[in-house]
């Protein structure tokens, strides 16, 4: 009878502490959790950011280029359709090569970065 007294004395003293770690682990997920979106956040506002500074360098680009092949050429039609064909050939080369040069890099950094957040966490953190 003395081990049954025991045993719910034990889980009755532990049960405040287990409830106060169960609370600790779920405030750790979640403050892993917000810096993982707030990361998240900051990478996709720089890409957005970058992607439009680049589509305004393509077009400002491709409309000197084309009146540079307009005043070679001395044919506003010639010089715009070849710098539209250059455009179409540069997409179309970024088309076939895209998992090259985007998605292989794009994965290996994930993969990188998640592994070094996942050092970061180990270290910081021992069980």
């Amino acid at each position: 009878m003395s081990q049954t007294d025991n045993l719910g004395s034990f889980i009755k003293d532990t049960k405040p502490l287990l409830a106060e770690y169960m609370e600790t682990r779920l405030d750790i997920f979640r403050l892993q959790a917000i810096r993982i979106i707030s990361k998240s956040a900051g990478y996709l506002v720089w890409i957005i950011i970058s992607l439009f500074l680049l589509f305004l360098i393509l077009i400002f680009s491709g409309i000197v280029l084309g009146c540079w092949f307009s005043m070679l050429f001395h044919s506003y039609v010639l010089g715009f359709g070849l710098t539209t064909l250059i455009i179409i050939v540069i997409f179309a080369l970024l088309a076939v090569f895209r998992k090259a040069l985007f998605i292989q890099p794009l994965m290996q950094g994930i993969i990188r970065r998640a592994m070094e957040d996942f050092r970061e966490d180990v270290s910081d953190h021992p069980l």
